[in-house]
């Protein structure tokens, strides 16, 4: 356990050292070669499906727009910030990152402020960034259950598919699946979160502009919501698996 804490330790000081603009991890070799390295490795240690395909654009496009939901939404959270960073590489399991609704109120009012409007103002903007953001998000989430639909199809239906390929591609459509759920789970804390802000911030100090901040809360649960309900494949929650490759099967769905 001493030696985890440190390697995590070392781990998270070389990410702070390389973070880029709004906290993004900036590219280079730990970024780019290092880390996703890791969360192969670990991701894999840990028992977790993992792929050896190479990616599509829209699942490496999904990859990067899925940043922003499973960081925390406020960047003074540094540690948790830092964790759900390597959560998205793989380094560490999701179950790594906080679950505290309380974070983001402590971190909303840890700053200096020059009036109650300003944290009433940050937290409106937050959600509204965030309701901005997941239609794109469901858009291409969309299209990437529909590749791994026609996949899927493929590997059913054609005997020029070696059986060698076939667990990677089923593995590739639970790691996207997984991705997708993920998201719309961080994406429900963070509303969780924003609600708790705002009853906090009414508590502590009333303002009209909490009027505003619970409008954008509302807006980003309505778009929230169809992206919860997005059609998956069910291969995350164990749905079907490549049938052997003297008896194949057609998805359905």
């Amino acid at each position: 356990m001493p030696r985890l804490a440190g390697a995590l330790a070392l781990a998270l000081s070389a990410a702070a050292c390389t973070a880029g603009d709004f906290g993004r991890p900036r590219p280079g070799v730990w970024n780019d070669v290092i880390v996703p390295s890791a969360g192969l490795w670990s991701a894999t240690a840990r028992g977790e499906t993992v792929s050896p395909f190479r990616m599509t654009d829209d699942e490496e496009q999904l990859r990067d727009r899925a940043w922003r939901f499973v960081m925390p939404a406020h960047e003074r959270s540094f540690f948790e910030r830092q964790v759900s960073d390597f959560a998205h590489s793989r380094v560490l399991p999701v179950e790594a990152q906080s679950s505290t609704a309380s974070d983001y109120f402590h971190a909303l009012t840890g700053g200096s402020y020059r009036s109650q409007a300003s944290r009433y103002n940050r937290l409106a903007e937050d959600a509204n960034a965030d309701r901005l953001l997941i239609g794109p998000f469901r858009a291409n989430a969309g299209r990437v259950v529909a590749a791994d639909r026609v996949r899927m199809r493929a590997v059913d239906a054609s005997p020029q598919v070696p059986p060698e390929q076939r667990d990677p591609a089923f593995a590739r459509v639970v790691e996207n699946e997984g991705l997708i759920l993920w998201v719309c789970e961080r994406v429900n804390f963070r509303i969780e979160s924003y609600r708790y802000a705002l009853a906090n911030l009414v508590v502590e100090m009333p303002s009209r502009e909490a009027i505003r901040a619970e409008r954008s809360i509302m807006a980003l649960e309505a778009e929230a919501g169809p992206l919860c309900k997005l059609d998956l494949i069910g291969a995350f929650r164990g749905g079907a698996k490549p049938a052997p490759a003297d008896k194949p099967v057609v998805y359905k769905g």
